[in-house]
């Protein structure tokens, strides 16, 4: 990894949730998997598009009205849209291959609706929403429910009970936690594992591993992340990294409040690590 990106991500790692910049950081993880990149006319295009809301923006503006604007601009001006057609691509979660393209998965497409919404200082945030990353757009006693991957649209509480039953089966109900929001941390590890999901899907434990240690970098102190790199660790055959990540979460999830049936496990594996070594 390319030093100015791991100087990106580790910064990241140790600022508070809100002072992140979630664009930024999103554009440093996709660099992170392309070491060549250029994320000088990626940051200009970002620039373009808030320039292009402030042109658009009304100073009585209720969220309606916002979220008409922010479909304006990204989805019919620059076309943004999800990819409905090969949505398990690499590509669809890398933010400089989703501004190249166009399109995206839903929480990469997302970032790009929270940068540019923020630039004017709206109250937008993502929504803890199994499947689908959506976004809640507030102002005053308003409040819209964003969809960035069907081009910005407006979903009503009918759309996500529909969504949530698609996703989760048909008993599934919609509760208030479906609208809590999430943080910035937390959509870009959302974002960040989705490439390692594809990744381990295709067998690919390399890089897979790599997307882990980008998503640690961020969240370095998450004992979850710290234990599935043991695992990765042991799995790819990496024993000695593997038995002081497995140690490392073992010291730090014990008065975590985890699952006693992870830290059981890991002790477990972490004890047949060890006897290859003897």
């Amino acid at each position: 990894m390319r030093s100015d990106i791991r100087a990106i991500l580790e910064q990241a790692g140790t600022q508070p949730d809100e002072a992140l910049d979630i664009a930024e950081v999103a554009l440093a993880l996709a660099a992170s998997d392309q070491p060549k990149a250029d994320l000088a006319p990626y940051r200009r295009h970002l620039e373009q598009l808030c320039t292009d809301l402030a042109a658009l923006r009304q100073p009585s503006a209720d969220a309606a009205a916002q979220a008409a604007a922010l479909r304006e601009v990204l989805a019919v001006r620059y076309g943004y849209v999800g990819d409905v057609d090969t949505y398990d691509d690499q590509q669809n979660a890398n933010l400089i291959r989703v501004i190249d393209r166009r399109k995206g998965l839903p929480v990469a497409l997302a970032i790009l609706y929270l940068h540019v919404a923020r630039s004017l200082a709206w109250e937008i945030t993502g929504l803890s929403f199994p499947g689908h990353f959506l976004l809640r757009l507030d102002c005053g006693a308003q409040r819209v429910i964003l969809d960035p991957f069907h081009g910005g649209m407006t979903r009503t509480t009918a759309d996500m009970r529909d969504l949530l039953k698609v996703m989760l089966g048909a008993e599934a109900e919609l509760t208030a936690d479906h609208y809590a929001p999430v943080g910035n941390r937390a959509v870009l590890l959302r974002l960040q594992n989705n490439v390692k999901v594809r990744h381990l899907r295709s067998g690919a434990l390399e890089p897979a591993l790599a997307a882990l240690r980008t998503m640690q970098l961020l969240s370095p102190d998450d004992p979850l992340l710290i234990r599935e790199a043991g695992l990765l660790q042991a799995r790819s055959g990496q024993v000695g990294a593997a038995i002081g990540s497995l140690e490392q979460f073992l010291d730090s999830g014990t008065g975590a409040g985890l699952d006693q049936r992870l830290l059981h496990e890991a002790a477990l594996l972490l004890q047949q690590l060890r006897s290859r070594l003897n």
